[in-house]
């Protein structure tokens, strides 16, 4: 057998077992019980508490958390460090860390009446621990925000020059992922107000979608062109649409713009599995990039320790998770049960979104000019190249593969920015009209200021970034695991909760901070006047974030010592 093709197909069946085993066993440890009704079925409202099967929750679910994580961090891993690392930290992350984390917070959230892990830790530790895992959940989320505008933003400008002479452009790109957004508003309202099924909208819509694919390539939509700028120019200014879009997104009701794009969303991440699955398996794609670099990544001198385990989140392990599952997931599972399709299923099928990712890497010759170019169209470059089998034409595949990436960007855009907004509200108490406007305004205006203060020219902003988002995102995981941790020792008192969440709590804790350290000592050394203020602001944001980890620390320590040998609490009770 190809060896490519082992390794992915081998990493599909470590996946699939590991689910079916430890998953089992994480059921069983949880007590996950179905006649407990879930708070989805309890307080029903069809408007925020909707119980949904699970093959429909999955699809949305996992294009909330998928986004383009799973493609960035493994693609820059693999550049980095070789693949043989990165595919060592997806496979054995995604099973012991990640999957754990995104199982035990959608549970944590079930049995705590559905609210977040906010108010879990608020309820089990201190309400100073409270505020300050709210303050660092928001600054993760402008993080994302940062990272993911600005590299789909990089989608929309230039011009990738195929090897045949053909050309996909970024104006093309943004055709349709401008036909794509408009799509599911049209489906949403077919939805509402007349009696057509999800299914027949499924079958209607779906098609409609892989055609604005094809057709964006045709009527391109050049923002350079049209503004007569650079491509820096044209760069920046989609990074102000796409906030806008942020801001607009996150007020408009769910069922107009998030439920039906995330439904649609879904199938294009199965698509974009099978297609490369039978790329990789029918095109003979053999293995050229180094399977080890060294220690350190020759191209910037990042060590392999701690680098590795913050570049690589989604798709081994993501923060960001366990704000969907306690956001808007645990809303809407019908059964506790599911919590394992859902919770650990969807970790490991986003752990093999991040295998597929890093294959793109895998057949690429080190010296080849894609080592370069933005992990985007490093991607499309290999679905291209893998869905050519099936007599698709690489442009085509490229389009596909750059529509999917931005495809899985925009879940995470809204997502974080109507969070974030949640997040506002709650520390300042303004509800209402004006409490939403207002939230949402300090939500997308913050990544504005990162964006816009970014140095033009050199290393691009979301690469910039990047490594605070990586490290402050698995920072958020520990933190999480840190509130899981402490709720079910104090209603547990089993041993295996310290070797379950325990461990990855401290695994995660020390490599993020390691991380963050490394930021901090790199930041400092060029602390001058002619620092750009964009710059400083990342340090000093930097320097706040292990502020917040370390008293988050202390306070779990303070509780765990403070319960002594006093017997725990009624299991899982909540207050009225």
């Amino acid at each position: 057998m190809n060896p490519l093709l082992l390794i992915v197909v081998g990493s599909a069946v470590v996946l699939a077992v590991a689910y079916r085993v430890y998953g089992r066993i994480l059921s069983r440890l949880l007590e996950l019980d179905d006649t407990r009704p879930t708070p989805a079925v309890e307080m029903r409202d069809d408007v925020d508490y909707v119980p949904i099967e699970p093959k429909y929750l999955m699809g949305q679910h996992f294009s909330a958390i998928a986004a383009a994580g799973p493609i960035v961090g493994p693609i820059l891993a693999g550049v980095y460090f070789g693949w043989l690392p990165a595919l060592l930290w997806i496979l054995i992350g995604s099973i012991f860390i990640g999957g754990v984390h995104d199982m035990t917070t959608l549970f944590a959230s079930v049995r705590h009446k559905a609210r977040s892990m906010a108010e879990v830790v608020k309820q089990h530790m201190t309400r100073r621990s409270y505020l300050l895992f709210l303050a660092f959940v928001w600054i993760a989320l402008v993080y994302i925000l940062v990272a993911f505008t600005d590299v789909t933003a990089n989608s929309f400008v230039g011009v990738l020059t195929l090897d045949n002479g053909e050309e996909v452009t970024g104006g093309g790109i943004a055709t349709s992922s401008l036909l794509y957004l408009a799509l599911p508003i049209i489906m949403a309202c077919f939805l509402r107000y007349t009696k057509m099924s999800l299914g027949v909208a499924t079958v209607i819509f779906l098609p409609l979608v892989g055609l604005s694919i094809w057709g964006g390539q045709l009527i391109p939509f050049d923002l350079a062109q049209v503004l007569d700028v650079p491509d820096a120019q044209a760069h920046r200014v989609w990074d102000v649409l796409l906030l806008v879009y942020c801001f607009i997104a996150s007020i408009v009701p769910m069922w107009l713009l998030l439920q039906p794009r995330g439904h649609l969303g879904g199938y294009f991440l199965y698509v974009a599995l099978g297609g490369a699955a039978l790329g990789l398996i029918f095109g003979g794609h053999e293995i050229k990039y180094p399977s080890f670099i060294g220690w350190e990544s020759a191209a910037n001198n990042f060590p392999l320790f701690p680098v590795l385990f913050i570049t690589i989140a989604c798709g081994a392990c993501s923060g960001f998770h366990s704000i969907i599952s306690s956001g808007t997931t645990s809303k809407q599972l019908k059964r506790e049960s599911d919590a394992r399709s859902i919770g650990y299923g969807a970790m490991l099928l986003e752990a093999m979104v991040a295998v597929v990712s890093l294959a793109c890497v895998m057949i690429l010759a080190r010296d080849s000019e894609l080592i370069s170019a933005s992990p985007n169209f490093l991607y499309a470059k290999g679905i291209g190249s893998f869905v050519t089998v099936m007599g698709i034409s690489e442009k085509l595949g490229i389009s596909f593969g750059l529509m999917a990436f931005t495809t899985f960007v925009y879940d995470t855009l809204d997502v974080c920015t109507r969070l974030g907004r949640y997040i506002i509200q709650e520390l300042t108490g303004w509800q209402g009209a004006k409490g939403r406007w207002f939230g949402t305004a300090v939500t997308a205006g913050a990544p504005l200021l990162f964006l816009l203060g970014q140095p033009s020219g050199g290393v691009p902003a979301w690469k910039e970034f990047w490594g605070l988002f990586g490290a402050s995102n698995q920072l958020l995981a520990a933190l999480s695991l840190m509130g899981v941790t402490v709720w079910l020792w104090r209603t547990r008192r089993e041993t295996w909760v310290w070797f379950v969440t325990g461990i990855p709590t401290v695994f995660m804790y020390v490599m993020s901070m390691w991380a963050l350290g490394l930021n901090i000592q790199a930041k400092w050394a060029s602390v001058g006047a002619d620092m750009p203020w964009a710059v400083g602001l990342n340090l000093a944001v930097t320097l706040m974030l292990v502020g917040l980890a370390l008293l988050m620390a202390v306070e779990a320590v303070r509780v765990v010592a403070s319960l002594g040998g006093s017997p725990p609490p009624e299991p899982d009770a909540v207050p009225a």
